[in-house]
């Protein structure tokens, strides 16, 4: 059985109160992988309020969260 890496997450924020709670849960969950690839760091998208993607990207450091809005 192959294992699957978790390469990018969508968080979906249904109240401002539980923004950053989630946020940090998916950061965490990536950062695990990120510590086993040591190649990429991750970048957060907000796509609109209450929309966001963490994903692991290699033109971030590793190491590192950025973050970017497109909206």
């Amino acid at each position: 059985m192959r294992s699957q890496t978790i390469e990018q997450l969508e968080v979906l924020v249904p109240t401002r109160d539980q923004l950053h709670d989630l946020l940090n849960n998916a950061e965490s969950a990536l950062r695990q992988v990120a510590m086993v690839q040591r190649s990429a760091g991750i970048m957060v998208t907000r796509h609109h309020p209450g929309r966001y993607t963490l994903s692991l990207n290699d033109t971030v450091p590793f190491g590192e969260t950025w973050e970017q809005s497109l909206s």
